[in-house]
């Protein structure tokens, strides 16, 4: 039986890490936060901003948390990929966190760059090496065709707890 406990956590701009998330929460049935940068990422502006802090491995200030990591088992970490990097609110999250963090896994949205050097740099700031990964592309996820790399990454994760 699966039994570990579980905490999705995700930054999602445009709403494409959300829907990932939602659906990793409704097949995993586990708690799910969404972190929140004070920062205006909105727009134009918030786009050409967000590539700019990302690419220069820049940290921001969230939102307080409302769930605390060191509580749950497995932390699975969604990103969207910022100008080839790892968002900052997540670069944030992880650089905050990664101390209570016992298990993680990565999962992240992209448009062209592959997610190697995301998930490598996710690793590296956690100093944890990863149960399960799952790369999604933009296309994918507006068009719904993820359902098959989606039931991989629930496997892998159960296959752990």
């Amino acid at each position: 039986m699966f039994s570990i406990k579980i905490l999705i956590v995700f930054y999602s701009r445009r709403g494409r890490t959300k829907k990932i998330a939602k659906n990793l929460s409704a097949q995993l049935k586990c708690d799910m936060e969404e972190i929140f940068d004070i920062k205006n990422r909105k727009g134009i502006a918030g786009f050409l901003s967000a590539g700019t802090d990302a690419n220069l491995g820049r940290l921001t200030v969230l939102k307080e948390i409302k769930k605390n990591p060191s509580l749950y088992d497995l932390i699975i970490i969604g990103t969207p990929v910022w100008s080839s990097n790892i968002s900052t609110p997540v670069r944030t999250y992880i650089s905050l966190y990664k101390k209570d963090f016992k298990n993680v896994a990565f999962f992240c949205n992209r448009l062209g760059s592959d997610a190697t050097k995301i998930f490598s740099d996710m690793e590296n700031i956690c100093q944890k090496k990863p149960i399960a990964l799952m790369e999604l592309t933009s296309r994918e996820i507006i068009r719904n065709i993820y359902t098959q790399k989606l039931k991989e990454f629930v496997e892998k994760i159960k296959a752990k707890g």
